[in-house]
């Protein structure tokens, strides 16, 4: 009599097997995520193969070849890291709305030009489809739908059909019907991708794969998913605001550090050339608790606009809030101008902003949120054409930042008169550079100086 195989039950969130059902994972502590799987049974002692007629010199193998597909829109060629690879696979990952799917849609007018495209849904009709696609413009001979979520079926219509791009929406619609579990679920998804990897790599052709996010706002699925792709880009932004931020999380043919900037309008994605007008549009002029920062994205300098409001607290514990910047890096500063300076906090009220849903996560952002704090506490105004740049340190001090030079050359281009800087930075500086009136200072005391001489001056 053939023994029974033994039931797994495995969690959808992070992984974790049990030989039986509980109602709560024992390792993330979410509930209600253990499905039931059927193992793998153990599979027969292969026989010896040899593989050393396929061992190549690196020096021997051409990399000439290589293909890159331009998809017609420059943010996102930039973040791929010059175009689509050819063979690549890449996940697209973001909240629900943000625009994946518009995205994907509108590529395929220019790409459809020269390529047979070949866009796969489980997730709407045909009919769903070509009414979004005639709401963005998009009309191409070449751009085929199959609305299928059979993984099996799909792989072999490629092979078949053998398209130049393919564009698969969603993974966690996928599913292969041999295995017992759901769509969506870690076997199917780590299957499913395992599977389109393969085809890809063996037919030479791109696909996009389109992947849901989590409650936690990462992409739902088992993490080798990720390790499994080429390219795994995350689309970031707020539901309220219209500009949305294209990142790279993994690239195996490019950066990982560069950013696409779109606008969500009714016609679908926009590209936004400059970011930095666009995150400065609408700013107010002579008000207190402002400040201007530079961020590096990748090889972009990007300038934002710092917001702090500094107010008297009406609850026995003083509120803190922080958008768009790291709640503990807000902390420490507050701690810094308190403790060096003597400056009073503790029983105020205090709201940090970054100006248009714009995330500030590098060590340069320190000065000007540290001067916008300042400016709000003291209500001293911060002239509208200064910017300032620089790291800060627990004792006060201000230390150096990289791509300084950027920096400050994205400043001037931007029409900025005055630029606060580490003092170590002023040897770093270009001539070019002098057409701005840059200050370089050591702590905060200086730049806390330097905003009372340009006051002094003004008046």
């Amino acid at each position: 009599m053939a023994k029974k195989e033994k039931m797994q039950f495995v969690c959808t969130e992070c992984g974790w097997t049990s030989p039986k059902w509980n109602g709560c994972c024992q390792s993330c502590g979410a509930w209600n995520t253990l499905e039931e799987v059927t193992p793998v049974a153990n599979q027969a002692m292969k026989t010896f193969t040899n593989l050393s007629d396929k061992i190549h010199l690196i020096s021997d193998i051409s990399s000439e070849n290589e293909i890159r597909y331009h998809t017609g829109s420059s943010e996102l060629d930039r973040v791929l890291g010059g175009g689509l690879v050819k063979g690549s696979i890449v996940l697209l990952g973001g909240e629900p709305g943000i625009g994946k799917s518009t995205l994907l849609l509108q590529i395929c007018q220019f790409m459809g030009k020269d390529y047979k495209i070949l866009y796969i849904s489980g997730e709407e009709s045909g009919r769903q489809i070509k009414l979004r696609a005639e709401r963005l413009g998009v009309i191409s001979d070449n751009l085929y739908i199959l609305t299928e979520n059979d993984a099996q079926a799909i792989c072999d219509t490629i092979y078949t059909v053998k398209p130049n791009i393919v564009i698969i929406d969603s993974i966690q619609t996928m599913q292969i019907t041999q295995i017992s579990s759901t769509p969506g679920s870690l076997t199917q998804v780590r299957e499913c991708t395992n599977l389109f990897m393969h085809t890809a790599k063996t037919l030479e052709i791109p696909i996009f794969i389109v992947g849901h996010v989590n409650k936690d706002g990462a992409i739902a699925g088992p993490k080798v998913m990720e390790h499994i792709v080429d390219t795994v880009l995350f689309f970031e932004g707020e539901r309220h605001m219209s500009y949305r931020i294209l990142r790279a999380v993994k690239n195996r043919f490019g950066s990982t550090n560069e950013i696409g900037v779109f606008d969500m309008q009714e016609k679908g994605l926009q590209e936004v050339e400059n970011p930095s007008q666009m995150l400065l549009a609408g700013r107010p002029l002579g008000v207190s608790g402002t400040c201007i920062a530079c961020v590096m994205e990748g090889s972009r300098p990007i300038l934002a606009e710092i917001q702090a409001l500094v107010s008297k607290s009406g609850y026995s514990s003083p509120k803190r809030t922080a958008t768009g910047f790291d709640y503990n890096r807000m902390s420490l500063l507050l701690a810094v101008l308190e403790k060096r300076f003597g400056l009073s906090y503790g029983a105020l009220d205090v709201y940090l902003n970054i100006v248009g849903g714009f995330k500030l996560d590098e060590p340069a952002g320190d000065l000007p949120v540290a001067l916008a704090l300042y400016s709000s506490l003291t209500d001293k105004i911060i002239p509208d054409k200064l910017i300032a740049i620089g790291e800060i340190g627990l004792a006060g001090e201000v230390r150096n930042v990289s791509h300084i030079i950027k920096r400050v050359e994205e400043a001037r281009r931007m029409g900025f008169e005055t630029c606060i800087v580490p003092k170590q930075a002023l040897t770093a500086l270009p001539k070019s550079s002098q057409t701005l009136r840059i200050f370089g200072v050591d702590s905060l005391r200086q730049a806390f100086r330097v905003l009372a001489k340009l006051e002094i001056e003004k008046s």
